[in-house]
């Protein structure tokens, strides 16, 4: 399993970002994908999870109401559009599948992972 992140940047407070991670080399419909998040000098942090078919979401509290992360299974793909940014979302951006396809918010349960993306939300 191949997983790429792309999508960050620099942005202002307020501004909106979409995430996208592209993923290869299995059954994409199979997995459950996951976004966490690490800021300089914390722990990696889980952000969102979407079940393989897409019915089942959940949110850290820290986002909900202003990430939304969704999947399309004909493009292998899974967007976590961010709006409402705020400087505290400055982290790099990483995502994760999880094979049996059922949520998580948990580190250990994601076997794959992606190599991250940054996201600078400024003031």
């Amino acid at each position: 399993v191949q997983l790429q992140a792309s999508g960050g940047g620099l942005v202002q407070a307020g501004d909106s970002l979409r995430l996208s991670c592209t993923f290869s080399g299995r059954t994409f419909s199979n997995y459950a994908i996951g976004w966490f998040r690490q800021a300089p000098g914390k722990e990696r942090d889980f952000v969102a999870a979407i079940s393989y078919s897409g019915r089942n979401t959940k949110y850290a509290d820290s986002v909900k109401g202003r990430f939304t992360i969704s999947r399309d299974n004909a493009k292998n793909t899974v967007y976590l559009q961010m709006n409402s940014l705020k400087p505290e979302d400055t982290a790099v951006y990483y995502c994760a599948a999880r094979d049996y396809g059922f949520i998580s918010d948990r580190l250990m349960d994601f076997g794959f992972w992606g190599q991250g993306t940054q996201v600078t939300v400024s003031s």
